[in-house]
């Protein structure tokens, strides 16, 4: 037996470690994601580990592609370490720039002029804690609708002590219907 021969299944499990793969479920209650991947024509793996980075957690879609390494070369031990999908990522991004994104059009981008959030759907910010934005230059909040603030105290200008009133507020038994021409207050 020559030695090509004989090295022959040692080159075929090399030659299938690595592969391209297209998903076709994904089962996302776990603790480390499952898969069923699409390696070949009609060769499906079904509960291919998906590892993540950590700190990222997502949910790819069915038809996403992904790169499939097969553990010692055995296909029925493979696991995903990368998956792209090409239908919604992001083009045009400037050398350097990161984004984050998803299937709706919502995006975090880290970008050569700042950080920009943008959704078609609207971005809510919870916390426990305090929230603090701190600026060194102007702070613009635009609302094409109503813009509400709302806290049991609502401070106007560091160490702020003076009361303020509405206007139709009554104040000593007088309704004021005037108002400062700095402070516009609803």
């Amino acid at each position: 037996m020559s030695f090509a021969r004989m090295m022959e299944p040692l080159a075929g499990r090399i030659r299938m470690m690595v592969g391209r793969a297209v998903l076709a479920a994904i089962d996302d209650g776990k603790t480390l994601q499952t898969l069923q991947i699409e390696l070949a024509a009609d060769e499906t793996q079904d509960g291919v580990e998906h590892f993540q980075p950590y700190g990222l957690s997502y949910h790819p879609k069915p038809g996403a592609e992904a790169i499939a390494l097969s553990v010692g070369g055995s296909r029925s031990h493979a696991v995903v370490l990368a998956v792209a999908d090409r239908r919604y990522r992001l083009i045009g991004l400037q050398e350097g720039e990161v984004a984050l994104y998803d299937d709706q059009e919502q995006k975090v981008l880290l970008g050569r002029d700042g950080i920009v959030i943008a959704s078609p759907l609207g971005v809510t910010v919870q916390t426990d804690g305090d929230f603090t934005v701190d600026a060194q230059g102007n702070v613009s909040i635009k609302a094409g609708g109503e813009a509400l603030v709302d806290g049991s105290s609502i401070l106007l200008g560091e160490g702020a002590s003076l009361d303020a009133a509405r206007k139709t507020d009554t104040v000593n038994s007088t309704q004021i219907t005037g108002g400062s021409g700095k402070v516009k207050i609803a």
